[in-house]
């Protein structure tokens, strides 16, 4: 792990400072850095993917816990910093470039450097990183709604972002990624972390939160595909009502004919609205939707 000064001295020999457009905001605190890596619960065979790895110092760490790490870092100057450091190290596959294809898929070369590494190891998938803020609630809906799901995810992420993750129906920050996450697993709050453990410092408070995967939760949705369709469809219109939300359908989506009867069979009033619905009323709604179009 990297000291303030090291960090510093990293980017000042490579002609560097922190990009602010990019979030780079590096965590400083070492213990706080410990709580992380052991709160993941890592073991030799599990693969790790770091989603900016900055100047390499949680990735040392993770290299140390697990079997395989994937980090992937998009500041090319970065990318040469923990390169140059980490060349030796036969378990590490680094990549440059955007951990994201589009907001709804990972990256093609990313998605198929964790695949090869999981053929290879047998291991688990699980996402450890300081989460930069503008990719953070998109890797993690990727990463429950698959193709490749991750078994858990241990990050640090703004306090914006943290809300967002534990959010219940009604509350303002209530949306697809708190949905997905109370339908497919749990969610554990392990830390506050203030300005200060970072450099440099952001204006924001941030968090350490896990979320672990249940495979019995998950196993209730017949179909994630679907599933992610009827919560981007309502959510995308939030303060309609729900009879007027199904207008806007499309996709597999568009095949569904018989909206009142979903609404009735899995006990919603047409007339409530996205915002107000749990996670198991959406799987219900996605379950039916699911039957009538396959």
């Amino acid at each position: 792990m990297q000291t303030k000064q090291e960090i510093e001295q990293l980017l000042a020999a490579a002609g560097t400072r922190p990009k602010h457009r990019l979030g780079q905001n590096f965590l400083i605190d070492l213990n706080l850095m410990r709580v992380l890596v052991q709160s993941a619960g890592m073991h030799s065979g599990d693969v790790v993917l770091e989603v900016g790895c900055g100047t390499g110092s949680l990735t040392e760490e993770l290299l140390l816990h697990s079997g395989r790490v994937v980090g992937v870092e998009y500041d090319p100057v970065l990318f040469g910093i923990v390169q140059k450091r980490l060349a030796r190290e036969e378990s590490l596959t680094l990549l440059c470039g955007d951990v994201l294809e589009s907001k709804n898929t990972l990256n093609h070369t990313v998605l198929d450097a964790l695949q090869k590494a999981l053929e290879e190891t047998g291991g688990r998938l699980l996402l450890v990183s300081n989460l930069p803020y503008n990719v953070a609630s998109s890797v993690m809906v990727n990463l429950i709604a698959g193709p490749l799901t991750a078994e858990s995810m241990t990050v640090t992420v703004q306090k914006e972002v943290a809300e967002r993750m534990a959010a219940v129906p009604g509350h303002k920050e209530y949306g697809p990624l708190s949905i997905l996450m109370t339908a497919t697993g749990d969610l554990h709050y392990l830390k506050h972390l203030p300005p200060t453990v970072f450099w440099p410092r952001p204006q924001v408070d941030s968090a350490m939160v896990r979320f672990v995967r249940n495979p019995q939760k998950a196993a209730q949705i017949h179909n994630m595909d679907v599933f992610r369709q009827v919560v981007h469809l309502f959510m995308s219109h939030r303060r309609k009502m729900l009879k007027a939300c199904v207008h806007f359908a499309e996709g597999e989506l568009a095949a569904v004919r018989h909206w009142a009867e979903v609404f009735a069979e899995a006990f919603v009033d047409g007339q409530s609205r996205p915002e107000e619905l749990s996670a198991a009323d959406y799987i219900n709604i996605a379950n039916l939707c699911f039957e009538q179009i396959r």
